[in-house]
């Protein structure tokens, strides 16, 4: 059994935790660790979980609200941190990272986690080495993708298969282009290096779909920038589904337990 809940996910924060086994063979991995240790470990306890009952902490990339805490809380924790080259050069001076047990990857290079597979790949993003991943228990396959500017032939063939899916859907080409941020922010965040904007996101999804694609999770919303419905409606129509079938995760609220099914 394989399974999936968002701590929390938007510029403020991120968190994703993935579950694997039932029982005494259980594995859990947090995939960023974007809020502070005593938030982090409010939202887990939200969920029925421990900081104890972890095995690894991934980091995606050194952006604020990734990273956060996760030296800290990892190293307080006895827990691994498994992150890039470049996203360690990147954050070695930040707290406790020091005192944390730091493992580097590789993008293509598949290592384990007790009963996880994971399968880091890079993206197109504005950061030393950066890193989404693919997840599975040897069955079934959780492909995770945010933080990344454009979509591209070498991301799409990572996320083939995957049974279910945590896509960015960062703002509306519209909104972002019509609010108050200066252009020098616009650029960034619409560029080929910044975030995928809804449609960009749609085009990524209607590639990938298959029919055993079960859940489809819209993640790391911009509060400025889109909305609930923009996001869920860009999705739905690449699938080709009502916008109630897409799943949210929220900056606040996070997203409860999701399974992952083959």
């Amino acid at each position: 059994m394989m399974r999936f809940a968002f701590l929390g996910s938007g510029s403020e924060g991120n968190a994703l935790l993935i579950e694997a086994g039932e029982g005494v063979s259980v594995t859990r991995v947090l995939l960023d660790c974007g809020f502070g240790i005593k938030e982090t470990s409010r939202r887990l306890e939200r969920l029925g979980v421990s900081p104890d009952d972890l095995d690894a902490v991934l980091v995606t990339h050194e952006h604020g609200d990734h990273v956060g805490s996760a030296y800290a809380f990892a190293a307080r924790h006895k827990l691994p941190v498994h992150t890039s080259h470049g996203t360690w050069l990147a954050t070695s001076h930040m707290r406790g990272a020091d005192q944390a047990d730091v493992r580097v990857c590789c993008a293509d290079h598949v290592f384990s986690v007790g009963g996880l597979q994971i399968h880091p790949y890079t993206v197109p993003h504005d950061a030393r080495e950066p890193l989404q991943f693919v997840l599975t228990d040897g069955d079934a396959r959780l492909g995770v993708l945010t933080d990344a500017g454009m979509e591209t032939p070498y991301v799409t063939a990572r996320l083939a298969g995957v049974h279910a899916l945590v896509l960015e859907c960062n703002h509306d080409r519209d909104m972002l282009q019509n609010s108050a941020y200066p252009w020098s922010l616009k650029r960034r965040i619409g560029g080929d290096f910044g975030h995928l904007a809804n449609d960009i996101a749609g085009s990524i999804l209607s590639r990938v779909a298959h029919t055993a694609l079960s859940r489809v999770v819209a993640a790391h919303l911009s509060k400025q920038n889109n909305t609930r419905e923009l996001a869920a409606g860009a999705l739905a129509a690449a699938l080709g589904v009502l916008p109630e079938e897409i799943l949210i995760a929220d900056q606040e609220e996070g997203l409860g337990w999701q399974p992952v099914r083959a």
